[in-house]
């Protein structure tokens, strides 16, 4: 039996909606997660020119945060469905909190790129813990907003952190500028640890929420409930289709959030008086995120099972990210920025669905680590992407408004792909009869 939750609480009132405080915690974790990985990004044409960085210098600190990351995702997700939810990302948020901070210790070159490996660590456990605490928390016709809630927190705390950072830095210097997000992670943490328990022992959910949640939540057994090895896990089709949702979506959303601005002045567009251009696709990704989720609930309360509600949100982004392929066929400003907020909004809704695949398939003790495996994929190709994306577009400087059309072209048909792996491998099958995921 699990040790009851300390009496911090006890004989208050129960707080109404409890579940979703909890997903406004994790939304406010993934802002921070943002705010602190954004920070070097800011300040880096100021350290650029102080510390002498070539472009292939500040890109290689880029990598050395993407490949803790991506190795992070696998090994936190695992930990975290060791140690349990509150614990692992309390020890995730405090890591890359004290990291952040210790960032300003930094003299150079290696230095910075030491501290950001170990704040990729650190923050790699975030998506696989509250994916975990949406699946102990949320019903299924809710999973997918509550997805949509944390999963937003990225795009929120990129729009925020120049308004946090740049502010420090221009009066304090670049020193501050690391320490001081860095201290709302402890903000949180005392919230987190102060209000964050399993349903089952939390002292402050109503019995109506409780029975609520436990209807939906409870583990039944099979591998969520032992804990399965990895290569048990991935011997199943669905950890597969929930990897390729993540795998063949998330490169293309890193390559709209890094590159484009370098693909419109590529087009021969001038930034220097649309920058609100910038924002359209982030505003529009956040919008896709809530109808992602949001759509699938309404599915699911109108009767329509939970893997027919997820899959008809699969088409509408494998399909509408197809919209990024006519931006190679113009120049037209407000026609490429229509496009791509269309073709991010698409995105997103596929995102949420992707985010909440595995706490929809697997119980408790395996939510985490396949999380994790997704996550990974992700990485890895986005590392793969980038590679790519580096060479073919310098193979084609001669043609400089072209130089990114193909690329562009094959980033609006890979989540097709990835579409097309979920169709085929996130079903029921013998595995679902023997109880080892949960039917969809």
């Amino acid at each position: 039996m699990p040790a009851p939750a300390p009496n911090l609480l006890a004989g208050r009132r129960y707080i109404h909606n409890l579940r979703w405080w909890i997903g406004g915690l994790l939304f406010a974790s993934t802002v921070i997660n943002y705010v602190d990985r954004q920070t070097l990004a800011l300040l880096a044409p100021y350290l650029r020119q102080q510390y002498h960085w070539t472009y292939s210098d500040y890109a290689n600190l880029l990598i050395s945060f993407r490949v803790a990351y991506t190795i992070g995702q696998t090994v936190c997700g695992r930990a975290i469905d060791r140690v349990g939810t509150r614990r692992g990302l309390s020890l995730s948020v405090l890591w890359y909190s004290l990291v952040s901070m210790a960032t300003s210790l930094s003299r150079g070159f290696y230095s910075f790129a030491a501290f950001r490996f170990l704040l990729g660590t650190g923050e790699s456990a975030n998506w696989p813990g509250a994916t975990k605490a949406v699946s102990e928390w949320f019903p299924r016709s809710e999973r997918g907003l509550a997805a949509a809630l944390f999963d937003s927190g990225s795009s929120i705390g990129g729009a925020i952190a120049p308004f946090l950072v740049l502010p420090i830095y221009f009066r304090w210097g670049w020193r501050p500028a690391f320490v001081l997000p860095g201290l709302l992670g402890f903000v949180w943490l005392l919230v987190w640890r102060r209000m964050y328990f399993v349903p089952t022992e939390h002292p402050r959910i109503s019995p109506a929420e409780r029975e609520l949640v436990l209807a939906e939540t409870a583990d039944s057994g099979g591998v969520g409930r032992s804990g399965s090895g990895w290569m048990a896990l991935l011997r199943l089709p669905q950890t597969w289709g929930a990897i390729a949702a993540k795998a063949l979506t998330d490169p293309v959303w890193f390559f709209i959030a890094d590159w484009f601005p370098t693909y419109l002045v590529a087009k021969g567009i001038s930034l220097k008086n649309e920058l609100i251009t910038l924002w359209i696709p982030f505003i529009a990704a956040d919008l896709g995120n809530f109808f992602g989720g949001a759509a699938s609930g309404y599915l699911i309360k109108r009767g329509w099972s939970l893997g027919a509600a997820r899959k008809a949100l699969v088409v509408f982004g494998g399909i509408g990210v197809m919209f990024l392929i006519p931006t190679a066929f113009t120049v037209n400003l407000p026609a490429i920025t229509a496009l791509f907020a269309l073709a991010t909004f698409c995105y997103a809704a596929f995102s949420t669905i992707a985010n909440v695949l595995p706490s929809d398939l697997f119980t408790g003790g395996s939510v985490a680590s396949v999380s994790g495996f997704s996550g990974t994929a992700a990485g890895i190709g986005t590392i793969v992407a980038f590679k790519l994306i580096g060479y073919f577009s310098d193979a084609s400087r001669t043609a400089p408004a072209h130089s990114f059309d193909k690329i562009v072209i094959v980033a609006g048909l890979v989540p097709l792909v990835g579409m097309i792996a979920v169709l085929l491998l996130v079903r029921n099958t013998r595995a679902t009869k023997q109880g080892l995921v949960r039917p969809i």
